[in-house]
């Protein structure tokens, strides 16, 4: 890395924009999926990406996957897959004449894990991952094993009022870094999209970046600065999302049972790192935090059935406490 910070966040705006454009050649439109997505990998975050079958969340995985030399695994969520099936299991094994026991890795054991459909598995399988999530770490038989790093997961879920669907638990949505609704193609996108894949020749992405240059870059994501003023919007902004707090707006007192955790604040902190450095910036702005606040914190509001009577969505309560928490407050004797 250059001894100029500036030249440092110039040196990470291009490398993100060429692994972009990368994932651009095979994915039509989709910005603010493939934004978030790059995002989550160069913070060490995992993301979420929400939409009905078909629309191209899983080519989006698969296609960054391709554009890195990371080792990377699929696992497809069913009702029946079982934790083993994730994490790995015990298994005996017969050697030289003796039987013992091995470790038989799953498929969490990889640098990108694309977790598909993840809702269409039961809560039991899905909280297999929450250990590897949280601590980069799967415990098997009383034994803890690290995984590779980088490591990332990157999981795809149908909305929960699709058929065969189960909603996450609200400890696995809260180690989402981001969640990101994926919305139906453009007319414009869907042409270039039948023309791509009815074409003879389809578009493969090119390996432009590898694990020590992501190691790298997230190295350079953790070292933006972030002043006291700045951290303190993300915290009022999370503060806010609690129906208790004097400072939060009459949705989220109607609307909401709980608010974020303080990894909403952490999630608003390190994407918009991340924008700023895109921006050629070594710095955290305040319209850094406030655009990421609907992919930050839009899974970790947890709705009350009223909510869902009166057609509410989390969206609607995240814009309101936007709205309703001003970008300067009352700090240290500052005047807002």
């Amino acid at each position: 890395m250059s001894t100029d910070p500036r030249d440092d966040a110039r040196n990470f705006a291009e490398r993100f924009r060429r692994l972009t454009a990368e994932v651009g050649r095979v994915v039509v439109g989709q910005e603010a999926a493939v934004h978030a997505v790059l995002a989550c990998l160069v913070t060490g975050g995992h993301c979420l990406l929400e939409g009905v079958p078909g629309i191209g969340k899983t080519l989006l995985v698969r296609t960054l996957a391709a554009a890195l030399n990371l080792e990377f695994r699929r696992i497809q969520f069913t009702p029946d897959l079982m934790p083993a099936d994730v994490t790995g299991t015990m298994v005996l094994a017969e050697e030289g004449g003796s039987r013992s026991f091995r470790f038989e890795p799953g498929p969490v054991f990889a640098n990108l894990v694309l977790a598909d459909e993840i809702n269409r598995a039961t809560p039991k399988t899905q909280s297999s991952l929450l250990e590897a999530m949280q601590e980069q770490a799967v415990t098997v038989a009383g034994v803890t094993r690290k995984l590779p790093a980088p490591f990332a997961v990157l999981a795809t879920q149908n909305p929960v009022e699709m058929e065969g669907t189960y909603p996450l638990p609200e400890a696995q949505l809260d180690r989402f870094l981001l969640k990101v609704l994926v919305g139906p193609p453009t007319r414009a996108e869907l042409l270039q999209i039948v023309r791509r894949t009815t074409s003879p020749d389809e578009p493969i992405a090119e390996r432009v970046m590898d694990g020590p240059e992501v190691l790298r870059l997230r190295r350079l994501v953790r070292g933006v600065i972030l002043a006291d003023h700045v951290a303190d919007f993300a915290n009022r902004l999370v503060i806010a999302t609690h129906p208790g707090e004097p400072s939060a707006p009459e949705e989220v007192r109607r609307y909401v049972r709980y608010g974020s955790s303080p990894r909403g604040a952490q999630a608003l902190v390190l994407s918009a790192k991340v924008s700023a450095l895109l921006d050629g910036r070594v710095n955290v702005a305040m319209k850094d935090i406030a655009a990421l606040a609907l992919p930050a914190l839009r899974h970790r509001v947890l709705l009350t059935y009223e909510a869902e009577a009166d057609g509410v969505s989390a969206d609607t309560v995240v814009r309101a406490v936007l709205a309703a928490v001003p970008a300067r407050d009352m700090l240290s004797g500052e005047k807002p």
